[in-house]
């Protein structure tokens, strides 16, 4: 017993000695914990990522919260962001010279041109109008274009399932006559004879190039018909250029009836709706070359996609993207557009096929702007159904709704971009924005440094910068004239949609304008009889 009583006391020393180094090392943890945790300042920092209060919004989560997206952007600006202060200067103007003969005056018999098109719905586009043009260069009579059905599109759809034939031939028919089919000779169709005309070719190169076979055939075929005539021509071919794109190319009733039903739903949800050519889809970031942070699995994807492409060399992502070449992120052009002043209750109508990483991807733009829609989100599946089986269809439909949008942002140089940026100039000069994507990126990449006022306020200074910021502006668009009217020095929106990133050629007329005539239809600005690298007809190929 008093064994026992003695190991207990033993046991009770030790412990005794032993209770200031446990309590010492309980205290030194809670310290620790202590100076680790949060303060209330943090706590309340992340509670404020979770809700918004009435001035701010964080960034997406990994940005600094120096970072503080405004509610309201009514502080940035109070200029009218929904039109341009240019459109009561502008008209369109593609009405023929009297020097312009009537086609039936130089239309020579037996002298038939086709074309093979290439590319989307709008290479195809540029293709067409400029081989209308081509036409009446040969004094030729031009058979309706067979479209392209082997591109990577591998869109079935014929001329007159896209646009409205008659219309395209009756419209026309004072300034190139136009057939269905080439006429049969002994109850046979002629053979044309297939040949390819170098890209950007002028009147003196069609002459050389094609005139002669017409002794040797009477059709001739040109293959891979885009980007085959020059940028600069004779005024009253470049007002034909205009005649073909924005009259004589009217799509189809089916197409019209439903692009107009979009345009009217989006109408009735609000007064005003902005539509952005998000271009985000896997096959363009393949070919871009870029990198968006996806890690391994972004790599391997775009990498696999890329493939399909042998021409395309290996590419430096972070070059590329300091070089203005790749597609901002939805997120990134959600930031720009609420830099310039756009109101987080705006309407946006995207036009995009399949965004690479889905609803994933687009989250931080619906964060910006939660009123985001598409033609599959306002119409049904139904109404969508004699559409959704053809890329070219769904591409017209999608190009409807940013003609008739109040603002369109593009981000690309694109076919589409380009086409549209013209056509809303031509039709009431109607606000086009498109991304200073070199600038840009440095402040996206930059941005977890700067406050949400020294953000916004560099990128109205850059987009500012993207456009000529004090220039003679024609007063008739459509006519290839320079005439003086009015300088633009302080309007971020993009009125004179024709500059190029800064490391691009600028072609200037003499009177400093950028011919809006070169812009609306041709990228380059190379005239000339030299051909061009595979791996640019690839970029072109996809750059609708």
């Amino acid at each position: 017993m008093d064994g026992h009583r003695r190991r207990h006391n033993q046991r009770h020393k030790r412990f005794r000695y032993l209770l200031p180094a446990i309590s010492g090392g309980i205290l030194f943890l809670y310290c620790l914990l202590s100076f680790l945790a949060p303060s209330p300042e943090h706590l309340h920092h992340f509670e404020h990522h979770a809700s918004l209060d009435d001035n701010v919004i964080d960034d997406a989560p990994g940005v600094s919260s120096v970072f503080k997206v405004p509610i309201s952007s009514k502080m940035i600006s109070n200029r009218n962001l929904w039109s341009t202060s240019m459109s009561e200067f502008y008209y369109g103007c593609s009405n023929a010279s009297s020097q312009f003969p009537k086609a039936q005056s130089v239309t020579r018999p037996n002298r038939y041109l086709l074309i093979a098109t290439s590319g989307g719905l709008n290479q195809q586009r540029t293709g067409i109008t400029d081989v209308v043009v081509a036409a009446r260069i040969l004094n030729a009579t031009l058979v309706v274009p067979k479209l392209d059905k082997k591109s990577f599109w591998k869109d079935a759809s014929t001329f007159s399932e896209i646009f409205d034939v008659d219309w395209f031939i009756s419209y026309l028919s004072k300034d190139v006559k136009i057939i269905r089919e080439l006429p049969h000779k002994g109850g046979r169709k002629w053979s044309p004879y297939s040949t390819r005309v170098p890209r950007k070719c002028d009147e003196r190169c069609y002459h050389i190039h094609v005139l002669s076979l017409f002794s040797k055939r009477r059709a001739v075929q040109l293959s891979k018909f885009d980007y085959r005539l020059a940028n600069k021509l004779e005024t009253d071919f470049q007002k034909l250029r205009c005649r073909v794109n924005y009259h004589a190319l009217k799509f189809t009733d089916p197409i019209i009836k439903m692009g107009q039903k979009l345009v009217n739903r989006m109408r009735n949800i609000g007064k005003h709706f902005v539509a952005l050519h998000l271009r985000f889809e896997p096959d363009m970031l393949a070919f871009s070359g870029c990198y968006y942070g996806g890690g391994e699995k972004e790599i391997k994807e775009l990498t696999k996609i890329r493939k399909r492409w042998k021409t395309l060399n290996m590419s430096d992502p972070e070059k590329e993207r300091r070089q203005g070449r790749c597609p901002l992120t939805p997120e990134e052009v959600g930031l720009m557009l609420r830099a310039l002043g756009y109101e987080k209750d705006i309407n946006i109508y995207v036009a995009s096929g399949e965004v690479y990483g889905g609803n994933e991807t687009l989250t931080p733009l619906r964060a910006l702007f939660p009123n985001i829609y598409s033609k599959e989100t306002i119409a049904t599946e139904q109404e969508l159904e004699p559409f959704s089986s053809f890329s070219s269809r769904m591409a017209a439909l999608d190009f409807m709704v940013c003609d008739e949008s109040d603002v369109f942002v593009t981000n690309n140089n694109g076919n589409m971009a380009k086409i549209l940026a013209g056509r809303r100039r031509y039709f009431g000069h109607k606000p086009t924005i498109r991304p200073n994507a070199k600038k840009l990126s440095r402040l996206f990449m930059d941005r977890k440094n700067m406050t949400w006022e020294d953000f916004s306020s560099q990128v109205r200074v850059h987009q500012i910068d993207h456009k000529q910021k004090t220039v003679s502006l024609p007063q008739k668009i459509g006519n290839g004239i320079s005439e003086p009217h009015e300088t633009v020095n302080d309007e971020y929106i993009d009125d004179n949609q024709e500059r190029y990133n800064e490391d691009e050629d600028e072609d200037e007329d003499e009177g400093g304008l950028v011919s809006n005539l070169q812009y609306l239809l041709n990228d380059t600005t190379l005239d000339g009889l030299s051909t061009v690298s595979d791996e640019n007809e690839l970029e072109d190929l996809l750059s609708d």
